[in-house]
């Protein structure tokens, strides 16, 4: 596979996708939608979701943070691109997510602006600059406000300029879910990120509260998406999305650890893909 494709973590790719989706369905039956604006939102998240890996391998490789992986291959940690290269991949997608973004504000408004350069420079600095916060254990506020709450009700603004309780309320469904891959993530890597010093909310809390913790945001995520019954009646068809959750959170309680729980990381993703299809599904034909 290409070592930039390895880097970019496709994986994590539902992260930037789902809350469009969602933020595009929850927008459905307003009047006045601009529909053609949600290619471009689309387009903002994914690259900055892809900003934000490179990045994170950058950071992390100049560190030596990657140096021992129990989880899959980083470009600088691995010795698969020089730390340079990898950079410019960062910057690079950052750049098309702002001229993007860009666009996107010149036609809806101007605070947009400052949602993008805060998007971006959280991103950079979730583990760049020289008090990252992402050591610190706040990686998980960066997701859910970004991943989520940012991203969904952003994209529900962008195409019908108003903003709803709906917009707010699967923001927070959406972020819970984006959150629980960063926990599987940093669930993997408590023994090695203790080594070196990175205190992520995982490392703060132990493995026994974070398993927890992940439990309550994967159930809690589509409990909380299909509680919007209350506008959207057909959203109690997102408590079917708990089916595709068994597997990974049985996987956790059940104790997995190092490389097994590189395949929870897959089965959390497909939870919030289906998250994704359902809600959206559900919203938009609900409406």
């Amino acid at each position: 596979m290409n070592k930039w494709i390895v880097g970019a973590r496709v994986r994590t790719l539902p992260a930037a996708v789902v809350p469009v989706a969602v933020g595009a369905a929850v927008a459905v039956g307003e009047p006045d939608v601009r529909w053609w604006r949600v290619v471009l939102a689309g387009i903002v998240s994914v690259m900055l979701q892809v900003g934000v890996n490179y990045a994170n391998d950058y950071s992390d490789g100049v560190r030596g943070t990657d140096d021992v992986r129990v989880g899959p291959a980083r470009l600088v940690g691995g010795g698969l691109a020089s730390a340079r290269s990898v950079k410019i991949a960062a910057l690079s997608s950052f750049l098309v997510a702002a001229v993007v973004g860009l666009v996107l504000t010149i036609v809806t408004s101007p605070w947009l602006l400052a949602v993008g350069a805060a998007s971006i420079l959280a991103g950079w600095f979730y583990t760049g600059g020289k008090h990252p916060y992402g050591y610190l254990g706040f990686g998980e506020v960066f997701v859910f406000v970004f991943f989520g709450l940012v991203a969904t009700v952003g994209t529900t603004y962008v195409l019908a300029e108003r903003i709803t309780a709906l917009a707010w309320q699967m923001g927070v469904a959406v972020g819970a879910l984006a959150c629980a891959l960063l926990v599987t993530n940093n669930l993997r890597d408590i023994p090695t990120d203790r080594e070196v010093g990175k205190k992520t909310l995982a490392v703060r809390l132990g493995d026994s509260r974070t398993r927890t913790l992940f439990v309550v945001l994967v159930v809690g995520g589509v409990f909380v998406g299909a509680a919007a019954v209350w506008e959207r009646p057909l959203a109690a068809v997102i408590l079917g999305v708990l089916v595709v959750a068994v597997g990974p959170v049985r996987r956790v309680r059940g104790g997995a650890v190092g490389r097994d729980l590189i395949a929870v990381l897959g089965g959390t993703a497909r939870v919030q893909l289906a998250f994704g299809v359902v809600a959206t599904a559900s919203l938009a034909l609900g409406a």
